[in-house]
């Protein structure tokens, strides 16, 4: 990114990864400031960003499926840099209501790559990236060993994975047909601030301090690399510097750990931090339920 053209253009910047992202950037260097797009859907949150600094940040409420936003977006801001978190991601609610996973995390990109394609078209910067962020469950199940790689063939288990490794195709499709510069990483499960409630960790967490069954799909033996959400941020500004173009960088946190674990690694900690006024262990709690499809 050159110091004349320090704009990055965020989408989904109020979302878990996105907020934690911006804070990133802004702490990392003054010489950065951002314009964030997002439609504030039910994970994006607004307090996520409180306390940045306001001065080099411009926030916009928006949907990327909106052609005409985007291209005002782009003549006024004139970004350096577009980096895709707005997405769709809980797998369960792909399977209770996919559409919605077809517009954002399929048409959405698009509408991007699209839009972005006008901006460079009509315009000279060579220096300009774009940097879709996407998931390591493209690749399907990880089993007890192995690891994916940057290599690894598709293999979608739900519409929210199919639909991430359909907007990766279209990215790619857009650097090959078009010569649109983009790049493309892949990570495993994030952890950390501003997480949804929703997910594994923050869900076991709260459920245990309001005493509710911890639900664990099938026999909880499920393995999940997790990544720590600032160090998929500082991996995603290294891609930002040193990515080539055209490329897929797989980010995680050679950290493979089962579900089960995961569980019993939170309740042992709240048992010593916050013991149950029963003193029976949190672990009392959890409650193997159904696999998903």
């Amino acid at each position: 990114m050159s110091k004349e053209n320090n704009i990055i253009l965020v989408t989904g910047g109020c979302g878990f990864i996105g907020s934690n992202f911006i804070r990133y950037v802004l702490d990392q260097s003054n010489q950065y400031s951002v314009v964030n797009l997002d439609k504030l859907t039910y994970a994006g949150n607004t307090n996520n960003l409180n306390g940045i600094d306001k001065t080099r940040y411009h926030f916009v409420k928006g949907d990327i499926c909106d052609k005409k936003l985007l291209k005002n977006i782009f003549e006024s801001e004139q970004p350096a840099v577009l980096i895709n978190f707005a997405a769709e991601s809980h797998v369960d609610r792909s399977i209770d209501g996919p559409e919605k996973f077809i517009e954002t995390n399929l048409v959405g990109t698009m509408v991007l790559l699209e839009e972005t394609r006008r901006f460079l078209y009509n315009g000279e910067n060579d220096d300009f990236r774009f940097i879709h962020v996407s998931t390591d469950e493209v690749y399907g199940s990880l089993g007890q060993n192995g690891k994916f790689t940057e290599q690894t063939a598709y293999d979608p288990s739900s519409p929210y994975s199919a639909s991430k490794a359909g907007s990766d195709h279209l990215a790619r499709a857009w650097h090959r047909t078009y010569g649109l510069p983009t790049l493309i990483t892949n990570c495993s499960n994030n952890y950390g601030p501003y997480q949804f409630p929703e997910k594994l960790i923050p869900l076991m967490v709260i459920n245990c301090l309001y005493e509710k069954p911890l639900p664990v799909y099938g026999e909880g033996m499920n393995v999940r690399d997790w990544l720590f959400v600032k160090d998929h941020c500082d991996a995603i500004t290294t891609v930002l510097g040193k990515g080539k173009v055209g490329q897929t960088y797989n980010i995680g946190g050679n950290n493979e750990v089962k579900n089960i674990k995961v569980v019993k690694m939170i309740c042992r900690i709240l048992d010593e931090i916050i013991p149950r006024s029963s003193g029976t262990s949190y672990n009392d709690l959890i409650l193997f339920v159904k696999d998903r499809p």
